[in-house]
């Protein structure tokens, strides 16, 4: 069984919040946005969004795709024991004997 993965929230905090000496309201007030979402983020009730990918991505010198993987990672995770009820669109092709003859005439 494969591990959580560390959340975008958790990465802020550990890796840049704490050794940076920052807290969650400067953070919000350097990104011109309301402490609530800064603190949505950090306890995982809120997604990192692309807008706020692009702005912790030019805050702390990353890309917006480093934030945005980590949330992908985290909903790919909590996914991964829900059952869906979706049948395939795609069927797969059986071989016949015509499918068969013509791929030997276009060898020959």
């Amino acid at each position: 069984m494969q591990r959580k993965p560390t959340s975008p929230g958790e990465i802020l905090v550990e890796e840049f919040l704490k050794p940076l000496g920052i807290s969650q309201a400067e953070l919000a007030k350097h990104l011109g946005c309301d402490y609530k979402v800064i603190n949505r983020i950090i306890n995982e009730r809120a997604s990192v969004t692309p807008e706020m990918a692009t702005k912790f991505a030019a805050a702390f010198n990353t890309t917006p795709d480093f934030w945005l993987n980590a949330q992908m990672a985290m909903d790919l995770w909590s996914l991964r024991n829900k059952k869906f009820n979706v049948q395939s669109l795609i069927r797969p092709k059986s071989r016949t004997r015509r499918s068969i003859s013509r791929t030997k005439r276009s060898v020959i």
